[in-house]
């Protein structure tokens, strides 16, 4: 049977670089049961002493405690209480080793064999501070072993060490950590676990262990969880409830005489006994009060001032060189001259020379090579992107970045780090949507993914351009206008979604720790890049493929003369007969044409299509692209008499805000890893782009054409709208500042 070993450890102490030192590239990625949260786990190489036995090794969730309230920390703590590794290796930050040493005590009490692995020696031994692990094993009741996961140092002992601990079983001897009162009220607790009686079924308890007897190695553990008034444990044991009444009366009497609340009388204990130990285990070369090199620097980076113009130069200067330099540089010459020079003329000349139908190559051409070509053409500036961030990740300059953008975003119900995606999405929204991964928690991460492409992306300027130039005589306001829009919409998305039950969160502190700056590790930097790069290549592949081949067959094939066939006209194609039958929805909105509708449709391969789209259809000619980009409006005449004013900019509103291009809606799904969510983000767009639009054709057309009873129905919505914005929260609101935390 092999051997299970979870990797556990608070966010940035060096999990997921052991993790990859362990298992190399013998892992597999996946999601927590019925979660989006990564699940990474991976065989142990046989160089790193597994000596025949299979080891699988689990790297948990970061962690700052087993109290949860992030879906992480309930991922990481029924992981650990329910299905019980054989072992843990808890990695703890050896430059941050006060803070880091509060999860282990809680890791001790579980009865399941554990070492520590003290991370990050090498920076420890640099600052010239000493840390005693013989003294520290001693006082923890585990053993304690040095690592530098960065170099690989010490990872091969610790791997052989966890190993023979799984084998032996040696569970960590208790912690003498509670003393006094809350010794004598944990003692009563226990004491009413062992001969505890069930109280009647209710939902929401853990089913699996009804009837069961509970492990007397939990049993300290538990005691402790109700001491705390943990909800998901008291629901878990549905406790009779005269036991219930007796366990909180010993609680409410320690209360009473240590004048305190459980939850900070268990905590402020717990540091008691770090302390004690950190007095004679820790020697700090650094007098008390002095300032580290990292302090220093973040004396500047988070400064209140300067955090915000600094984070945006920076992100600027990543921008700059993924997107607009090194990237465009790629990008335009794998679309234009690798696969629009190279792949398809020569794969067009050898399907005719060895005389492949038209259909046939039509379809291969076109609806495969084409349309997924137009997308992997992104591919090399989102791994120029993701380079960069895995640099700013691995450096731990991200983790302030959230701290600065905290302050602002939280505001209207966003967490700091959405605004790192939104700033990529300014380029592309497909790198944009996945950025959103350095985003921990599961509701802030969901609302990131579905309002960052509101922010106009790169595709939707020739939109926007030929709107301006054509329609509305060159206004130089539109384009500001756009993307004041697309804040304003991520502004009022969080705003509302925050208020419903699937985004509120409990109010809790926001609380982020600052890791010491260090070097980034070339390694990590390179496997970050390929894991996010190559899973857009792989799962949202799949989505680009089919869509690309059904609107290509949408487009070539109608009726003609009473007979199905491939159509030369576009009036006749199915897709054209779709856009006539559809048009009736976008009457309210002022462009209820088919043309305007199957521009808006193709829109979801790619947005520069619905320029191109209409050079096809009002007799432009295929370029008019090429047209908006040399300013030449007087040719695309045509276009603009399809619109008024009102009516170009309801199109252009809704073409901002709905649903984003097929790679976008592909990258969704990829980080959804769910199609349900996928659907709701697609349908919320759309719902919000067509509503918003509605607001803006009809209440302007009340200053052309005055006022119409039809128009009490837009006020309304724009009422309702203001109503949701500023209604109170019916789940609570956080108001809590930021915090930085370092030891």
């Amino acid at each position: 049977m092999a051997i299970r070993i979870a990797l556990a450890g608070n966010p940035n102490s060096g999990k997921t670089t052991l993790f990859n030192a362990l298992t190399g590239s013998r892992q597999y990625v996946g999601n927590w049961p019925g979660v989006t949260v990564e699940r990474k786990e991976g065989k142990l190489k046989a160089a790193q002493g597994a000596q025949g036995d299979d080891v699988i090794v689990q790297d948990l969730p970061g962690v700052y405690s087993l109290s949860p309230y992030t879906l992480e920390e309930v991922i990481t703590r029924n992981y650990l209480v329910d299905d019980r590794p054989d072992a843990i290796i808890n990695i703890v930050d050896g430059t941050n080793l006060e803070r880091n040493l509060y999860l282990s005590t809680q890791l001790a009490e579980l009865g399941i064999p554990m070492l520590i692995a003290v991370n990050m020696m090498d920076v420890v031994r640099k600052q010239g501070d000493r840390i005693d692990l013989n003294q520290l094993s001693a006082q923890m009741g585990v053993e304690a072993m040095p690592l530098s996961a960065l170099t690989g140092e010490g990872a091969h002992a610790v791997a052989q060490a966890a190993v023979r601990l799984a084998r032996q079983g040696t569970v960590p001897r208790p912690l003498q950590v509670f003393d006094g009162p809350v010794a004598h009220a944990l003692a009563h607790i226990e004491d009413a676990l062992t001969h505890r009686r069930h109280g009647h079924h209710h939902h929401g308890g853990d089913v699996r262990r009804q009837g069961e007897a509970m492990p007397a190695a939990l049993r300290r553990w538990y005691a402790i969880k109700l001491f705390e008034r943990d909800d998901k444990v008291l629901a878990q044991l549905r406790l009779a409830p005269d036991v219930r009444r007796g366990i909180e009366q010993a609680i409410a009497d320690c209360e009473q005489e240590m004048d305190d609340d459980a939850q900070s009388i268990i905590t402020n204990q717990r540091y008691a006994c770090i302390q004690a130990m950190m007095h004679d285990a820790l020697r700090r070369k650094r007098a008390p009060g002095s300032l580290s090199a990292s302090d220093k620097i973040d004396r500047v980076v988070t400064n209140r001032v300067l955090g915000f113009p600094i984070f945006i130069a920076v992100m600027f200067l990543v921008y700059y060189i993924a997107v607009t330099t090194v990237g465009a540089v790629v990008t335009d010459f794998t679309n234009d001259t690798f696969f629009g020079a190279w792949i398809i003329p020569g794969l067009e000349s050898w399907l005719s020379n060895v005389g492949v139908s038209d259909w046939l190559s039509g379809l291969i051409t076109e609806g495969i090579v084409g349309g997924v070509g137009a997308v992997l053409g992104f591919v090399p500036q989102m791994f120029v992107l993701f380079f960069m961030l895995a640099i700013l990740e691995d450096v731990g300059y991200m983790a302030r970045v959230a701290f600065i953008m905290d302050r602002i975003f939280r505001r209207f119900g966003l967490s700091g780090k959405s605004f790192i995606p939104m700033l990529i999405g300014s380029g592309c929204s497909v790198p944009g949507i996945m950025a959103s991964r350095t985003i921990e928690n599961q509701r802030d991460r969901r609302m990131t993914i579905i309002t960052t492409s509101f922010i106009p992306c790169g595709a939707k300027l020739p939109i926007i351009a030929m709107i301006a130039g054509t329609v509305l005589g060159g206004a130089w306001w539109v384009g500001p206008m756009c993307y004041f829009i697309g804040i304003a919409a991520v502004v009022v998305s969080g705003i509302i979604l925050k208020k419903t039950r699937h985004f509120a969160g409990d109010p809790a502190p926001f609380v982020m720790e600052l890791p010491a700056y260090h070097l980034p590790g070339m390694g990590n930097v390179l496997r970050s890049m390929w894991e996010r790069g190559f899973s857009f290549i792989k799962r949202a592949g799949t989505v680009i493929l089919l869509s690309s081949i059904a609107i290509w067959f949408l487009k070539s094939y109608g009726w003609a003369d009473g007979k199905f066939a491939a159509v030369e006209d576009m009036d006749h194609s199915i897709l054209a007969a779709i856009g006539g039958a559809v048009a009736p929805v976008f009457k309210p909105l002022g462009f209820g044409n088919w043309q305007n509708t199957v521009a808006t449709v193709l829109g979801l391969v790619a947005k520069e299509e619905v320029v191109s789209v209409f050079g096809v259809l009002y007799g432009v000619g295929e370029n008019a692209l090429d047209l908006v980009e040399e300013g030449a409006f007087d040719q695309l005449a045509p276009i603009a008499m399809n619109f008024t004013s009102m009516a170009a900019i309801s199109f252009l509103t809704f073409n901002l805000l709905c649903a984003p291009c097929f790679a976008a809606i592909g990258a969704i799904k990829r980080e959804m890893s769910n199609w349900r969510w996928t659907a709701f983000a697609v349908g919320y767009q759309t719902v919000f782009a067509y509503v918003i639009s509605f607001i803006v054709y009809q209440l302007g057309m009340i200053v052309t054409t005055g006022f119409q009873p039809v128009h009490l129905l837009p006020i309304a919505l724009l009422a309702g709208l203001v109503y949701l914005v500023f209604s109170p929260t019916p789940y609570g609101h956080n108001d809590a500042a930021p915090q930085a935390v370092r030891a």
